[in-house]
């Protein structure tokens, strides 16, 4: 069974009165199976979204997938208003990023969240420079929220309009979990009608310092002062072809200035293994908490299954989702339980995957239960900050909860019998961790 929050549930009813009038929720929250009040922090079946969307489809008389789309779009604004609004706009510096940014954005709600399912998104970029995005979803038929979303994205944080067509829609066999995956073929223009172009600059045989040079103007806060040379000509100048050359590289040293010690103390959960499998080097407190990680042969799904995202694994899959942000789990029935968040690297010279990663924690509980203590993440891992700052979260989650269910009460003290049991049945099933 598959469960959504609260939060999905009130964005259905917020669209309904606010699109089509207050009259057409208190009909639709009248008929069997449907309910008219929804706590935030509380799941819900799935079944009762599906129905919620099926009933209003009826009423309205319109078709899923218009209905869908409107609703992502809504959920957008939804979110903004819910106080996510900055946490989106800093996602990406333009779609592509954005897009590629969603899986992590969802890995930290689900901090909170516990019981979340979100989908998934990927990003490809063709040879002749088109683009697809990539939708896998345990819940089958609710693609056509996707456009909805995207649209009202492009529109309200680039200044841009996309359209989006689907190309293929299938069960996705690479994938151990996500079973629909829904490919779109995504255009998007800017407000004057002309194609933006979502070429990676590495896609434009472009000048490496040009790239360099783009990235770096890209992403530098710079001082008013600096932004001219002595001439009074604007630096960004130097981005375009003239008489003014500027390249910029990266610097790297001839040789890496840390041992293998300092390294696997640094960076104490870490693992380097090969196109086999086989490990190849771990971090001093993963080889602490996961023995046998070093025996001879031992391979990484001897010891870790991948639950985001949810791919078979194999170094292939692996690299084909190298973007996303990897999820591993230690087997229940070797050890006690624990999660590793962070980024796959690939080392071409060495033929190695890097994953760089830490503890997958939601709160001081569960730091507990696997058996760690802050001391045993390093000093620059921000997952100290963040088990400490979520521990508040969540009990500030609890109290929002409780003071839900007190309204819900004091509903039941002053409505009608007939009300009153309909209230009731608006609670579901409470789930609060």
């Amino acid at each position: 069974m598959t469960v959504l929050y609260g939060f999905i549930n009130s964005c259905l009813q917020s669209l309904v009165v606010e699109k089509f009038g207050h009259d057409t929720w208190v009909k639709l929250s009248s008929l069997p199976g449907v309910q008219d009040t929804f706590m935030t922090y509380t799941v819900y079946d799935d079944i009762l979204t599906l129905s919620l969307v099926t009933e209003a489809c009826s009423l309205l008389d319109v078709s899923a997938d218009v209905f869908l789309k409107l609703f992502g779009e809504h959920f957008f604004q939804f979110c903004k208003q819910a106080g996510y609004d900055t946490m989106l706009r800093t996602l990406g510096g333009n779609l592509i990023e954005f897009i590629e940014n969603l899986d992590a954005l969802h890995s930290y709600l689900a901090l909170s969240y516990q019981e979340m399912n979100a989908p998934s998104f990927r990003v490809e970029m063709t040879g002749d420079g088109k683009m697809l995005l990539h939708y896998y979803s345990d819940r089958k038929g609710l693609h056509h929220i996707v456009p909805g979303i995207m649209e009202a994205v492009a529109r309200e944080l680039f200044d841009s309009k996309v359209t989006m067509v689907v190309l293929n829609q299938s069960e996705e066999d690479e994938r151990t979990g996500k079973k629909e995956h829904v490919v779109f073929l995504v255009k998007q223009t800017n407000q004057a009608g002309k194609p933006t172009d979502q070429v990676v600059p590495s896609q434009r045989g472009l000048d490496p310092g040009y790239i360099e040079l783009v990235n770096y103007v890209e992403y530098t806060v710079y001082d008013k002062s600096s932004l001219f040379n002595g001439d009074g000509m604007a630096a960004f100048d130097l981005l375009f072809p003239g008489s003014h050359q500027c390249t910029l590289s990266p610097f790297y040293p001839d040789k890496l200035w840390m041992d293998e010690k300092a390294f696997c103390n640094a960076f104490p959960f870490h693992i380097v293994f090969d196109e086999d499998l086989k490990i190849r080097q771990t971090g001093v407190n993963l080889q602490k908490f996961v023995p046998g990680l070093h025996a001879r042969h031992a391979t990484l799904d001897q010891y870790f299954i991948i639950t985001h995202p949810q791919v078979t694994f194999t170094i292939e899959s692996i690299k084909k989702f190298i973007n996303s942000q990897f999820v591993l789990k230690t087997f229940k029935d070797k050890y006690s339980t624990l999660k590793l968040r962070g980024q796959m690297l690939w080392i071409d010279s060495l033929g190695c995957m890097l994953y760089l990663c830490s503890p997958k924690l939601r709160s001081l509980q569960e730091l507990q239960d696997v058996g760690l203590h802050l001391a045993d993440l390093a000093q620059h891992d921000v997952t100290r900050d963040l088990v400490l700052l979520n521990q508040q979260r969540l009990a500030e989650m609890e109290l929002t909860n409780q003071l839900e269910r007190k309204k819900v009460e004091h509903q039941l003290q002053v409505q009608p019998e007939p009300e009153q049991r309909l209230i009731r049945n608006c609670d579901g099933p409470a789930k609060i961790d």
